[in-house]
């Protein structure tokens, strides 16, 4: 129990160490590895069920922190929506981290078979 939280705490300061655009950055990276997660799930592909929880929390863990700079700042709760309605809809839509790097490793596979 006491280690779980030790690493809690240690994810927390790494957390609240990075920019509010690479807090941004990552909560759109780990939302698409979710719905990739949904997507193996419906498909019914092997994959860790843990995962789902571990990257909820670390999305509400950096969303909290985001907030947190808000109220730091005087951003009152409905202005803080109307922000967060922009950002969403100034979302470029990209894939996820993984599947960015399967298809790396496909093009690199390609390169070779081609040479």
């Amino acid at each position: 129990m006491v280690v779980r939280m030790a690493k809690r705490e240690e994810e927390m300061k790494e957390i609240r160490a990075k920019t509010t655009e690479e807090l941004n950055e990552e909560v759109i990276d780990l939302k698409g590895e979710l719905f990739m997660l949904r997507l193996q799930k419906s498909a019914r592909n092997e994959f860790k069920s843990s995962e789902f929880g571990r990257m909820r929390k670390r999305i509400a863990r950096m969303l909290t922190v985001k907030r947190e700079r808000e109220i730091e700042e005087g951003i009152n709760k409905r202005l803080s929506r109307q922000l967060d309605k922009k950002w969403k809809k100034s979302i470029v839509v990209r894939p996820p981290p993984s599947l960015r790097k399967k298809q790396e490793e496909q093009k690199a596979a390609e390169a070779e078979k081609s040479t």
